[in-house]
């Protein structure tokens, strides 16, 4: 027989999380998306070491990619929860640092690179869900090909996120399957 310990309650009576900073956690929730996406998807996950501002390579094989039997693209995440989540409108403004942008701006490139940004919720204790027949990771995740971008600001841009865009395992499926067909995500 398991036996089960009751967890440990904060004085409030909430879970009692730990101490690590709440950005530090944003980037972990937004890791665990991304792995679920690729799995589903059907796609390798690589993290380049050192980073040098981006945060994965996704591959993925196909018999039916006519540029190759694998095609890889280099993907940036971002997570935040100063947006709320279901944005109205066709687009939601997110504002990255230059620096960043340019790398993702580059118009011409061998790998092509999309920014992801997760939008989660303000309080930690919504940001997941699990029951018997589902896991929910909370809010959502948008996709964005920032090839050929403008920098406007002096040391940060806004760029416009599309809400049609979600980042899920149909999306990168489609986005990996014109790659493979030698054109853009």
């Amino acid at each position: 027989m398991a036996t089960t310990w009751p967890e440990p309650a904060a004085p409030d009576g909430r879970s009692l999380r730990g101490q690590l900073a709440v950005t530090s956690c944003m980037e972990t929730l937004q890791v665990g998306y991304l792995h679920a996406v690729a799995a589903a998807a059907g796609c390798a996950l690589a993290s380049p070491f050192p980073d040098n501002g981006i945060d994965w390579h996704l591959s993925h094989g196909s018999s039916a990619h006519l540029v190759d039997d694998e095609v890889t693209i280099k993907v940036q995440l971002k997570c935040t929860a100063q947006i709320p989540p279901n944005p109205a409108g066709p687009h939601f403004s997110f504002t990255l640092d230059n620096d960043h942008l340019r790398k993702l701006a580059h118009p011409r490139v061998a790998v092509h690179k999309i920014l992801v940004v997760m939008l989660a919720p303000r309080q930690v204790d919504q940001w997941l869900l699990a029951r018997p027949d589902r896991l929910e990771l909370r809010h959502c995740c948008y996709w964005v090909n920032l090839a050929g971008h403008p920098i406007t600001g002096r040391r940060r841009t806004n760029v416009r996120i599309p809400t049609e865009q979600v980042f899920d395992d149909r999306a990168l499926c489609a986005i990996m399957a014109r790659v493979g067909a030698g054109d853009r995500p």
